[in-house]
This record gives structure tokens, sequence and C-alpha cells, in this order.
């Protein structure tokens, strides 16, 4: 980094970097949720996470990490949505025949496998839920993520690694 570039690192430069975008992301955010509160702390989310990667993003680029970032997060809280809604619409079994130790055990399952699931790394995530839970295919998920099927397929195999064994540790 030359001397005149300027270091997200730098507090001034960070406070600099929010008082340009901070507004301009809120309402972009707030139009794609139609929800202030989540919009604010979406950005709130997004300017932790510039802070966390600050010697990695240039000031140039500060404005396009922010809006990535901040699009995927919404995007992310959407897909779980998703996948809360669905289980909701789900017909719950009868659980009169299963022991409450049964019931206990399959719930802490479901929250650990839960929690794992969101553990992935965003990239994952979005690739797992897309074909488990919208049932996409991989080629249909390339084309929505605008990257290559083979990305699409790896980052899969990558996910089902890790909760395999996240599933066999429980």
């Amino acid at each position: 980094m030359s001397k005149n570039e300027k270091s997200i690192c730098d507090q001034s430069v960070f406070n600099e970097v929010f008082d340009l975008y901070s507004e301009s992301l809120r309402n972009y955010l707030y139009y794609q949720c139609g929800n202030l509160q989540q919009a604010e702390d979406l950005v709130q989310d997004s300017f932790i996470k510039l802070w966390n990667n600050c010697k990695k993003v240039l000031f140039e680029k500060a404005r396009g990490f922010l809006f990535a970032v901040s699009k995927n997060a919404f995007y992310n809280q959407v897909e779980h949505q998703k996948v809360v809604l669905k289980y909701a619409k789900q017909p719950q079994r009868s659980s009169e025949h299963e022991t409450p130790e049964f019931q206990l055990e399959e719930k802490e399952f479901m929250d650990r496998l839960q929690k794992a699931i969101s553990e992935l790394p965003e990239g994952q995530r979005e690739v797992f839920l897309l074909n488990r839970m919208d049932q996409m295919t991989y080629k249909e998920i390339a084309e929505f993520l605008d990257v290559s099927q083979k990305a699409v397929e790896k980052r899969m195999h990558k996910a089902l690694v890790k909760l395999r064994k996240t599933v066999k540790n429980i």
C-alpha cells in the first residue's frame, strides 16, 4: 500500500466511509426488505464485517464491499426465513407414541443441525439451502448465483462433508 492510499483500518477513514455510505446502504436495504430496523441491523453488520476485513479492502472498493456483504446477508436472512416457514407448514407428527427422551433427542439434533447449517460458510450454506430447500438443480443455482456449475458442485460437496462430520459428532 502506498503512502497516499487511505487505509480503512484508520479510524478516521473508517468514519469517513461510514458517513459516505451508511445512509444510502440503509435506504437500499430498506427498499429490499421493507423493514427499517432490519435494514439498520444489516448496515451495522456490514460495517462490522468491513472493520474486521479492513486490511483486505481498499478505500476505493469499500462501497462495493459493503453493498455486496449487506445484500448477501439479506439474502441469507430471506433463505433462513424460507426454511422456518417451510418447516412450520409441514404437518407435525403425533408424538403420542414417542418417548419424552426421543422427543428431546430429536429436538436437540434438529437444533444442532440448524446451527451447523447456519455455521457453514456463506457460499456453501447458500448452495446447500437452494438445492435442499428450494429444490434447485446445480445448473439453476449456478445461473442464479452467476458462478460455474463446478463451483456449485464444489461448494455443495464441502457443505455436505462438514454437515456429515457434524452429524456424526452429535
